[in-house]
């Protein structure tokens, strides 16, 4: 059955026609319908008999409407993220942290915002306005403005102790309660303004991204050995990194029941002092503190008389000693050695055919040959050439004689033999009494994956640098990207452990492909998502998430 138009007397109509065969097998067509003149037809006498059509094959109702469509926004970024941040139970924790009759506005939902913006397509609190228009969000409030944002960051702090305890309460099932191996390193953020506030983080320190001095705070990071972030830290950005040590495992003592506690941490948050305060909080509530950290050597010169009486010509490279009343372990790289004593020498070399060409200039001058360019003097001399050694980092090894009358210097051989004794060595301190030497070194190395962390921070989520003025919205700040941070660890955790291929970063770009749609017909509108591929319904069973539908 179909519809025909046929024409008669120079007019034309509209027929709904069957065609059969007779019993002689031609085609014989039968009128069933005549709809009427094509030219007085409308839509409207059209679409009851086209709507009942589809009612009864199950389609949509046909419209005369025009059809118009909303821009598409990326959905399957978003959706992942919020269910992985309802699966972490961090919406519960944040609304039980900030409950309030007296608040208008929905903190978890902006603070949630604020945290996938930092994923997905990092920007400043307004950029975060321009993103949120981009992006089929879940469970948002209509209206999102800037004041909203920064009333959300406002909320947080003047709640943190307890969003931080509720926090770590949801990552507590995560710990291994018998024994955890805890990382813990600091690194500078820079910081933009020059106005000085009560209470500010931000300070002038030595940056650990440019090597120069830079305003800044100080950002602090706990992870399990699997790489999970347990807490952060915020500190001024001239704190001395040893003064950071002792707070943080208190807070860490504090907030998770574990039973024992090996901290690992880098050479620069170690001191004598240190040692002893790790050895006082050992062993209190029944707990268990030991440590494996890195000694900076070369500031002890106890270690002297150890190191010479260390033979590495044999063996894999690692020795064990006692210092401090704890165990001492070395490991001994020989081509590290070798490289930094060439380079050394090198660096001497140079120094010391500067300091000759210096003498035959002057020594020119006194035969009365007179070179181009200003007439040298031995204390000018001995000012230059003391200036480049201690450029060079080399005052140990190479004493300007400023006693002599002319101008000389000396190489301290026994200084550069004392130095080769550390070329090439990580020298580690451990109370760990059943550690291997190999294993401790390879628990310090695993030290670098929170560097790595560091890098996520300070490129795909952008902490730095931060525009905010007030300490508190700083704090706000480090705490909405270390939450970042948590969720981007927790991917990582989950896609290694099923052994896919895919980064958080490749895995949250091929879910951006997936985007919500509206069309508007009449005053119908219709909403779905695009058609979800094979690989991106892979990922959501790898991530252990439900699949958006």
């Amino acid at each position: 059955m179909y519809t025909r138009i046929s024409k008669s007397g120079g007019r034309s109509y509209l027929q709904l026609v069957e065609g059969h065969r007779d019993a002689e097998g031609k085609v014989r067509i039968k009128v069933v319908a005549n709809l009427g003149r094509l030219d007085r037809l409308s839509s409207e006498k059209l679409d009851p008999l086209i709507n009942g059509l589809n009612r009864a094959v199950g389609r949509l109702e046909n419209t005369a409407h025009e059809i118009s469509h909303e821009p598409a926004r990326t959905y399957g970024t978003v959706f992942a993220l919020h269910e992985l941040w309802k699966d972490l139970g961090f919406d519960h924790a944040l609304n039980r942290a900030l409950r309030s009759g007296k608040r208008s506005i929905d903190v978890e939902a902006l603070a949630r915002a604020m945290v996938f913006n930092r994923l997905c397509d990092a920007k400043s609190k307004l950029g975060c306005l321009r993103w949120l228009e981009t992006v089929a969000m879940p469970a948002m409030p209509e209206t999102v403005t800037h004041q909203h944002l920064l009333r959300a960051m406002d909320a947080l702090m003047d709640n943190a102790e307890g969003v931080e305890e509720a926090l770590a309460r949801q990552i507590r099932p995560l710990v291994d309660h018998e024994l955890t191996m805890v990382f813990y390193d600091l690194t500078t953020v820079r910081i933009h303004g020059e106005a000085r506030l009560e209470d500010d983080v931000r300070a002038f320190g030595m940056n650990k991204e440019t090597g120069g001095i830079a305003r800044q705070f100080v950002l602090g990071v706990v992870q399990t050995a699997d790489g999970l972030p347990l807490m952060h830290t915020v500190h001024p950005g001239n704190v001395a990194e040893t003064k950071t040590l002792q707070g943080m495992l208190q807070t860490v003592l504090q907030r998770f029941p574990i039973q024992r506690i090996i901290l690992v941490a880098d050479r620069g948050l170690l001191s004598l002092d240190n040692i002893h305060h790790l050895t006082d909080m050992a062993d209190k509530g029944g707990r268990k503190l030991e440590f494996i950290l890195a000694v900076p050597a070369r500031r002890y010169s106890d270690l002297l008389e150890t190191f010479r009486g260390f033979d590495f010509s044999e063996g894999d490279g690692l020795r064990e000693a006692s210092f401090e009343g704890h165990r001492l372990i070395v490991a001994h790289d020989a081509a590290r050695a070798k490289e930094q004593g060439t380079t050394r020498r090198a660096r001497i070399d140079e120094l010391e055919a500067m300091g000759n060409a210096m003498v035959a200039k002057l020594d020119r001058q006194d035969e009365g040959k007179s070179a181009k360019g200003r007439r040298a003097s031995d204390r000018g001399a001995y000012s230059r050439f003391v200036r480049a050694i201690a450029d060079a980092e080399l005052t140990r090894f190479i004493k300007a004689d400023f006693t002599a009358d002319r101008f000389s210097w000396e190489v301290d051989e026994d200084a550069i033999a004392r130095a080769a004794l550390f070329d090439g060595k990580l020298v580690l301190l451990t109370n760990v009494p059943e550690i291997t030497p190999a294993d401790a070194v390879a628990r310090y190395k695993a030290l670098a994956d929170i560097e790595r962390g560091f890098r996520v921070l300070k490129s795909d989520i952008e902490i730095a640098p931060v525009h905010h003025r007030l300490p508190d919205r700083i704090r706000a700040h480090a705490l909405i990207c270390f939450l970042a941070l948590t969720l981007h660890r927790v991917m990582r955790m989950r896609l290694k452990a099923k052994g896919h291929h895919a980064s958080p970063q490749l895995a949250l770009e091929i879910l951006s492909r997936i985007q919500k749609h509206t069309a508007y017909a009449g005053s119908r509108s219709f909403h779905g998502i695009s058609k979800t591929t094979p690989e991106q319904l892979d990922l959501f069973d790898t991530l252990n998430l439900p699949k958006p539908a």
